[in-house]
């Protein structure tokens, strides 16, 4: 098992963000489990990491730092309709929901191109073009550092909720998710989710639509719209989608007819943090090294050199510029680790 001391964590997060971990080890097999657990309960403070993907890291993060690279895919359960797959933690995302679609098993295909791990998905709840993956998962195998036994996590356990989850409120680093299970569909139980305009108006899902057609176009679309980190280092959307009373939304219409927002359930209505961002005029705009990016006003890029410091300043000014527009409190989506 590999153990490194004052590593420098900028290459592992796609934000590119320059910092310290005191320590990190890289988990490759349930073998390590053993050393791992001594070391995880000696650690006063530890952090999972899967991608990378969806953080905010400080210069020095003064705690064990768990890097998941576990691998492997395997079939649980299978009916003639559906089947159960478990994937472990450290499995690309977008390469496993490849692999799904590939085999014939449906459901994944509007979160395509989702950056990050198997594993860290159910912690962000991740969602897409109308999916959300609460939708999907079966349950979520996870190692209890406290109790130093497995535990199996149903979906209620999970207390998911739009971009939260149990683990994610509750004890950060007691809980190392390795594996997660999703039941999906085959062809003949499948029905396409085409509620997002961006894939109702595709040329591409006119008519007759495949999980394989959906696929493509969620991925065309968000090469479109957002930067590859690799290219120009970002976490993704930076802000939740913020969620409010109708009462709310009627005002805000009232005052932007074209306000762009989604019915959420009966009593509240969900509005584009990134359209709210570009109508407040900081789409493209950049302060030093960071800024919102030029195609998509929810994302946040660094553009080379960027500090946590400089992250914190930016998003302290456009929720600030939110609040006064709308009357909204944005939520950052990335988590900060310290």
């Amino acid at each position: 098992m590999l153990i490194y001391q004052d590593y420098n964590l900028q290459s592992v997060n796609t934000l590119a963000l320059p910092s310290i971990a005191k320590k990190m080890v890289c988990f490759d097999h349930q073998d390590q489990l053993g050393p791992l657990q001594r070391m995880m309960s000696a650690a006063p403070r530890r952090w999972v990491l899967g991608g990378g993907s969806n953080m905010v890291l400080a210069d020095y993060v003064d705690a064990l730092i768990i890097k998941m690279q576990n691998k492997g895919i395997r079939v649980v359960a299978e009916t003639t309709t559906e089947v159960v797959v478990e994937a472990q933690a450290g499995e690309n995302w977008h390469q496993f929901v490849q692999y799904c679609l590939n085999r014939g098993w449906f459901g994944l295909e509007n979160l395509a191109l989702i950056p990050g791990t198997v594993g860290a998905a159910p912690v962000q709840n991740i969602g897409a073009y109308g999916v959300e993956l609460d939708q999907l998962v079966e349950q979520v195998q996870v190692w209890d550092v406290e109790l130093a036994e497995w535990r199996r996590f149903s979906v209620t356990d999970c207390a998911f909720s739009y971009r939260d989850s149990f683990f994610k409120r509750n004890q950060v680093g007691r809980y190392l998710i390795t594996a997660v299970q999703f039941r999906l569909k085959k062809l003949s139980a499948w029905q396409p989710v085409l509620r997002y305009p961006d894939l109702q108006n595709h040329p591409d899902l006119q008519g007759e639509v495949t999980a394989q057609a959906i696929f493509d176009a969620v991925v065309q679309v968000r090469q479109r719209k957002l930067p590859d980190p690799d290219v120009l280092a970002n976490a993704g959307s930076f802000f939740k989608n913020p969620i409010v009373s109708v009462a709310h939304y009627q005002k805000l219409v009232a005052q932007y007819p074209e306000l762009v927002a989604y019915p959420h359930g009966e009593q509240h209505y969900k509005l584009a943090a990134g359209w709210m961002i570009e109508r407040a005029g900081w789409k493209g705009k950049q302060i030093g090294p960071v800024g919102m990016h030029k195609n998509q006003a929810l994302v946040l890029v660094n553009y080379g050199g960027a500090t946590a410091h400089d992250v914190a300043e930016l998003v302290q000014k456009v929720r600030a510029d939110i609040k006064a527009l709308f009357e909204v409190e944005l939520e950052q989506e990335p988590i900060p680790v310290c």
